[in-house]
């Protein structure tokens, strides 16, 4: 969990300024339909307004900026430039935009800028309540992980005349991430056309964060056909000098499956998302959800007090309520968790016991009881998970499940035979099947079809490692276990041997092929997923 004392000021404030050419880009691209009114909702010291000066774009220019510092800035580069249709208030867009939403006459024919990149938490109370109030305006779903940038989004594109146009740098996370699924819905119903301009680097200094160029057009009536999505994949900056109306237009925009949720299928060929259709239409590939359940592990509110190594147990004195477990990639080499694999993590001090107490029984012990007492004066008995049960150290839901799978992972995820009965907290789940054994299951699951469903129900923040929760793991895609002969050991050596690229190309073939798909159909699934995982780490395609 990130706290927000330890965070940066440029993220607290979501400062990332967008590089000149960006900007210039852009505002070409909203100067086609020459407006006579744009919005720049977040100010910063002004860089739009180069763009503004270079590209002459016409019409009155009405920003927002709420750092004073930020807007004085601002107003000065734009008197420098000779901007005389400049008008920067210095107040919170999102309260503004709030009653522009009840007067019809502030309407805009264009919003360019940058949006602040700025957590929910993170938030000051007013703002989180405009935030919210924004989705609430227009009939949006609203969650608290939701990111300052989407409620700056759906506002701009609200005030937006018909046939306007937004064009603005937004997280790459735009594509995937759940709190932005009320934002994707809105425009694939409310634009004409949407495209992301996608590119294999990073444009920000000093951050993890990838950003993409986010191109809309609204509908000029409610009843016009929507094209959907299109993404236009780039690599470095040479794409700035194309016409960038002849960009808007390249990209195949596709409607439908694409826009109902994830915009990751767009990033698809036409043929792999075409087979990945017929493979369900045949039932050869089924919802993770349809063969297996799927559940958090064990929630403890303060995993270093009740996850320890083998020298902690000794010093307590806590045997008696030590438990084997696991929940971390470094505990799990292969996709077997057995009593070898238990010992070598032990012996190499990892923490492999998690301590369950049950009940009081701990305090009668004088080790025991100074156990406790550590963990009172490191104060774990007033977080929350802690201090809502009693005694505060007894953790509920204890129970472990034959298959467990890590909650992140590098290449792709893995299920694992949990033969030991180990414990796995809340970085892992707890899998039970429902189709086919659990050998079947662990086997079938790794393969360029259930990889690359990975990537597309996923999500990645900086550092491109793949994240998925219980709700994205129940759509992911396997075929059928039940029809599958596995061949756990095998697996499990080659996990522990081989780079993953190698270890999918053969269970591919394997897996894939048992079931009846051709080479051909194979390669396309890898190649999608290639494609994908290397778009999430950073990898240029010249590397694959």
């Amino acid at each position: 969990m990130n706290f927000k004392e330890f965070e940066s000021a440029e993220k607290l404030r979501g400062g990332y300024y967008t590089p000149a050419d960006l900007a210039t880009f852009l505002t070409r691209w909203v100067s086609k339909i020459s407006p006579t009114r744009t919005l720049e909702p977040s100010c910063g010291d002004g860089v739009f307004f180069e763009a503004i000066n270079n590209t002459k774009l016409p019409g009155e220019i009405i920003g927002f900026e709420l750092d004073e510092d930020e807007a004085r800035k601002s107003q000065e580069r734009a008197q420098t430039l000779g901007l005389s249709k400049v008008n920067i208030r210095t107040s919170d867009f999102l309260g503004w935009a709030l009653e522009a939403m009840n007067d019809r006459t502030e309407r805009f024919d264009a919003v360019i800028g940058n949006p602040p990149f700025i957590r929910y938490q993170y938030l000051p109370t007013l703002f989180q309540e405009r935030a919210q109030e924004i989705f609430t305006r227009l009939g949006c779903k609203f969650t608290k992980h939701t990111n300052a940038w989407v409620s700056f989004v759906l506002a701009c594109f609200e005030l937006l005349r018909s046939g306007g146009r937004l064009a603005m740098v937004v997280p790459a996370e735009i594509i995937h991430v759940m709190h932005a699924q009320s934002l994707r819905s809105y425009l694939g119903a409310n634009a004409r056309r949407v495209i992301v301009i996608d590119p294999e680097e990073l444009w920000f200094d000093g951050t993890l964060q990838g950003a993409v160029l986010l191109l809309v057009e609204k509908k000029v009536r409610a009843t016009d056909y929507a094209e959907g999505l299109g993404i236009y994949p780039v690599r470095g900056r040479n794409f700035l000098q194309l016409d960038p109306e002849d960009v808007f237009n390249t990209p195949q925009a596709i409607n439908g499956k694409t826009v109902e949720g994830k915009w990751t299928r767009a990033l698809l060929t036409a043929t792999t998302s075409e087979l990945i259709d017929e493979l369900i239409a045949d039932n050869l590939a089924r919802h993770f959800n349809e063969v297996a359940d799927v559940d958090v592990g064990i929630v403890t509110g303060a995993n270093k007090f009740f996850l320890v190594e083998d020298e902690t147990v000794r010093r307590f004195g806590l045997q008696k309520w030590a438990y084997p477990m696991f929940g971390r990639s470094e505990h799990c080499p292969g996709i077997i968790y057995d009593d070898e694999q238990h010992k070598a993590n032990a012996s190499s001090g990892k923490p492999t016991n998690f301590i369950w107490f049950k009940d009081t029984s701990v305090e009668q012990t004088t080790l025991g009881k100074q156990y406790i007492e550590q963990g009172l004066k490191e104060s774990l008995h007033t977080r929350y998970k802690c201090r809502i049960r009693s005694p505060w150290y007894a953790v509920p839901s204890v129970y472990s499940t034959e298959i467990g799978m890590l909650k992140r992972s590098h290449d792709t995820p893995r299920l694992i035979l949990n033969k030991i009965g180990a414990y796995t907290t809340d970085t892992a789940y707890r899998i039970r099947a429902k189709e086919g054994t659990a050998e079947q299951l662990v086997y079938s699951f790794l393969n360029g079809l259930t990889a690359l469903s990975a990537e597309l129900e996923g999500r990645h923040y900086g550092g491109g490692v793949l994240e998925l929760v219980p709700s994205e793991i129940e759509k992911m895609l396997l075929p059928p276990p039940s029809k599958i002969t596995p061949n756990v050991d095998e697996l499990d050596k080659a996990v522990r041997t081989m780079p993953m690229d190698a270890v999918l190309a053969l269970q591919t073939k394997r897996v894939l092929g048992e079931v009846g798909l051709s080479t051909a159909q194979q390669d396309e699934l890898l190649s999608g997923w290639q494609r994908l995982r290397n778009r999430r780490h950073r990898v240029s395609s010249e590397a694959t």
